[in-house]
């Protein structure tokens, strides 16, 4: 695995190997000692380690070795993969809690924690051949789930060649495999196929360089005439809907739930978590900060008193709203047949409003902190730009979301697949 600079001198040059070398694996019986609410203990007891390190995760661009290590040995990434495989198949509410915590200590790291945990469900998705390949090598993977238009896939003996490039790696500083999605020429109209390959295959292209989010370490990735077999692909509509091959394979509905709705929880929480860290910054802000000029304590200032309140109640708010999504999503995974893709899209879409809920909240308390929120290493300067980020998402586009509920309430069908 290589990526190139953005530098001067530009060329390619060898990146860290990531690849798991299999000596931090849980024995079972670490894993038998796991519950859900010891996992949750894990994220609590891992948060001020996230907080220490965030600032370096920042000036590295991907998330700190130390820290990740720990996060590796927490047995989070074991949460959503099948028993079949040693797994733990915990459920959707737990996977909430553990991100919520971790989010509150680091959103870059939890950011990728969370996508971790969710690319092992994702896996389970693919044929059962394919799960056995790669589950064999490792009892869980570390992933990117990434799309685009550009990575196209021609289809050859045995399988397809891949060539292309994706953006928006997260996870992929990390790897030792890729789930990616691409796209068949002659298709018509085009169907989205998801691909699994060893991370080992790839080209890391150093593009990471932004104003949010600079902790995840979500390079591009580039592919020249890479071999994937049948047995690694998935078509990524059946995946959307709760019915490729999770659904065939298990009986726990856990592996029978729609995609996206679990996608938009994955990366909701973390929004949540740091919402939740910018109130309590803002909180002790207020408590030491004086006016300049007037000298009064900000503290009792009934402007700030009320912008304290109102981002509370939003931030509550929007906490209800996911956590609800995360319920009903698990819930459709109960139904016996897939939900439409009407009722996929009207289930994720509170996630994007709560998540811009979220947002308004920590812009109304930075526009109250002064001009010291603003320095580097402030927490809510970071959570500002990390939020402001994160929502543009394109699962969080709010004005996208609104229209295709509109169009749902007008009895008009979807005009995305992203549902």
């Amino acid at each position: 695995m290589a990526f190139t600079t953005n530098g001067d001198e530009g060329g390619i040059i060898p990146a860290e190997q990531r690849i798991p070398e299999g000596n931090d694996w849980l024995s079972r019986e670490e894993l038998d000692t796991l519950t859900p609410e010891e996992m949750v203990r894990r994220a609590k007891a891992l948060k001020p380690l996230l907080a220490e390190h965030t600032r370096e995760a920042e000036i590295q661009r991907k998330p700190v070795d130390e820290v990740w290590r720990e996060v590796r040995k927490a047995g989070f990434f074991y949460h959503f993969v099948p028993k079949k495989y040693g797994g733990l198949e915990f459920d959707v509410e737990t996977f909430v809690d553990i991100i919520y915590e971790l989010a509150q200590g680091c959103t870059s790291t939890a950011w990728v924690t969370s996508f971790n945990m969710e690319h092992n469900w994702m896996m389970s998705q693919f044929p059962e051949e394919g799960q056995d390949e790669v589950f064999g090598k490792s009892p869980y993977i570390n992933a990117p789930g990434v799309n685009a238009p550009t990575m196209v896939a021609t289809p050859v003996e045995g399988g397809y060649s891949l060539s292309g490039r994706w953006g928006f790696g997260t996870c992929i500083m990390q790897a030792d495999w890729i789930l990616g999605g691409g796209t068949v020429p002659g298709e018509d109209p085009p169907q989205p196929w998801f691909f699994a390959l060893p991370a080992e295959q790839a080209t890391v292209l150093d593009t990471w360089f932004m104003d949010g989010m600079i902790g995840t370490g979500s390079n591009d990735i580039e592919l020249k005439d890479v071999f994937v077999p049948s047995h690694r692909v998935s078509h990524f509509g059946k995946m959307a809907a709760g019915a490729a091959y999770g659904r065939e394979l298990y009986d726990n509905p856990l592996y029978h739930m729609p995609m996206i709705p679990l996608l938009a929880v994955t990366a909701g929480t973390c929004v949540l978590g740091t919402a939740r860290t910018a109130l309590e910054s803002f909180t002790e802000y207020l408590s030491k900060r004086i006016l300049f000029g007037s000298g009064e304590k900000q503290v009792e200032k009934p402007a700030a008193q009320m912008r304290l309140g109102k981002a509370r109640l939003m931030i509550d708010a929007a906490e209800l709203a996911i956590r609800d999504v995360a319920r009903r999503t698990q819930e459709a995974g109960k139904r016996g047949e897939p939900l439409s893709a009407e009722e996929r899209f009207a289930l994720r879409a509170p996630v994007a409003h709560a998540v811009h809920t979220c947002r308004e909240a920590i812009n109304l308390m930075c526009s109250a902190a002064g001009s010291s929120s603003h320095r580097l290493d402030h927490p809510l300067q970071r959570a500002q730009r990390d939020i402001n980020t994160m929502s543009n998402h394109v699962i969080y586009d709010l004005d996208a979301t609104t229209e295709q509920l509109g169009r749902i309430e007008l009895g008009m069908p979807l005009s995305t697949n992203l549902a």
